[in-house]
C-alpha cells in the first residue's frame, strides 16, 4: 500500500472542498471496498477524507411521503429499517442477498452505489483494463467473461456493476444527494448517475471532483408485491450472475431491474410496459442491444427465466 495523507471532516461542505483540494483525494466510511483495492494498488490515493463523522447515518421521512437514507446509515440497519422493510422490501431483500453479516455491517449505503466492479481483470495489475488504466485495452474481451457484462458494454469494457442494492434502489426509481465544494447540492436520478462505459470506462459515475454523496432519496411507496431473486454460483458471500428487482401490481403491470448483466443496474421503461405480456416479452426489451460472448451467453436466457420466477413468486403468470 502506498503512503497517503488523512484527514477527518467535521461537514459535507468541508468534505467535499478537502476532495477537491487535494489531486487524488477520496472519501473513506467503512472502507469494505476501497482499503482492498488500495492494498492491491489499484487504487493508489493520495489522501483520503474520513466522512463518517458528518452525522450522515440517519434514516427519515421526505415530506412527499418517501425516506431520505443518510449516506453513511450502515447496510445492515438499513435492510432492518422497519419502513423499508414494510414500504421498500425490495430494498432489504437485496441488501440481504449481498456480501456478508460482516461487510454488511460496514458497508454504507453511498460506498455501496460507489463500489468498483469484480471483473477479475481488473483486479488482476499484470493484465490490460481500460478501467484501471486507461488505453491499455480490455482483456477481458478475449479472455473468460462468464461473470461479465451482455448489454450496455462496450469495445472498450465489458465488466458488471456488483451491487445487490442499487440494482433495488432502480426499480424504487431512487435519487442520489450529493453537496459540491462550493455548497451547491443536487439530485441525480439514479438512472443518470452511472456513466455508459463507451470509450472511458474509467469515468463510472456523474459526480464530479470533490463531490460527496450525503443521502439517497426514495419516492413514495409504490405497494405492490417486491421481489428480489438473485442467481450465483454459491449460495452466499458471491456476486450475482443475474439479479432481478421487481414490483409488480395486481394486474401484472411494474417495474422490473436486472443485476449481474450490465456496467449499471438495467432497467428500461419500455420492457416495463411488456411485463403484463410475460418473462419473454420483458427480456426481449431489455436485450435488445446484448452483445454477449461465448463465455456469458447463457445470462440471457438464465435471466429470462429469473424474471418468468419472480412473476410466480409475485403471484402471476410467467
Amino acid at each position: 500500500m502506498k503512503a497517503f495523507s488523512y484527514e477527518r471532516a467535521r461537514t459535507p461542505a468541508e468534505a467535499a472542498t478537502a476532495a477537491a483540494r487535494t489531486p487524488g483525494a477520496r472519501f473513506i466510511a467503512g472502507g469494505t471496498n476501497l482499503l482492498d483495492l488500495m492494498k492491491l494498488e489499484i487504487e493508489t490515493p493520495t489522501h483520503l477524507v474520513d466522512v463518517n463523522g458528518l452525522g450522515l447515518d440517519r434514516i427519515e421521512p421526505t415530506d412527499a411521503g418517501g425516506l431520505r437514507i443518510g449516506a453513511l446509515v450502515r447496510n445492515t440497519d438499513l435492510a432492518a429499517d422497519r419502513r423499508v422493510r414494510r414500504d421498500y422490501a425490495v430494498l432489504s431483500r437485496a441488501l440481504l442477498a449481498g456480501a456478508s453479516g460482516q461487510l454488511r455491517n460496514k458497508a454504507t449505503t453511498a460506498g455501496n452505489l460507489l463500489q468498483r466492479t469484480r471483473c477479475p481483470y481488473f483486479y488482476d495489475t499484470a493484465q490490460a483494463c481500460n478501467k484501471r488504466l486507461p488505453g491499455s485495452g480490455c482483456a477481458a474481451l478475449e479472455g473468460v467473461s462468464r461473470q461479465l457484462g451482455v448489454v450496455g458494454t462496450s469495445d472498450a469494457c465489458i465488466a458488471t456493476h456488483p451491487s445487490d442494492m442499487a440494482v433495488a434502489m432502480r426499480v424504487l426509481d431512487a435519487s442520489v444527494d450529493t453537496v459540491k465544494p462550493d455548497g451547491s447540492t443536487r439530485s441525480i436520478a439514479l438512472d443518470r448517475f452511472y456513466r455508459p462505459p463507451g470509450t472511458t470506462p474509467h469515468l463510472e459515475t456523474v459526480l464530479e471532483r470533490g463531490e460527496l454523496i450525503t443521502s439517497v432519496t426514495l419516492p413514495e411507496p409504490v405497494g405492490g408485491r417486491q421481489v428480489y431473486r438473485k442467481v450465483r454460483d454459491r449460495a452466499s458471500y458471491a456476486f450475482a450472475l443475474v439479479s432481478v428487482a421487481a414490483i409488480v401490481q395486481r394486474d401484472g403491470s411494474g417495474r422490473v431491474a436486472l443485476g449481474g448483466v450490465a456496467p449499471m443496474p438495467w432497467r428500461d421503461d419500455a420492457a416495463d410496459a411488456e411485463l403484463p405480456r410475460g418473462s419473454q416479452a420483458v427480456a426481449g426489451r431489455l436485450f435488445a442491444d446484448a452483445r454477449a460472448t461465448d463465455h456469458n451467453a447463457f445470462k440471457l436466457p438464465l435471466a429470462e427465466r429469473s424474471i418468468a420466477a419472480v412473476l410466480v413468486d409475485a403471484g402471476v403468470r410467467a
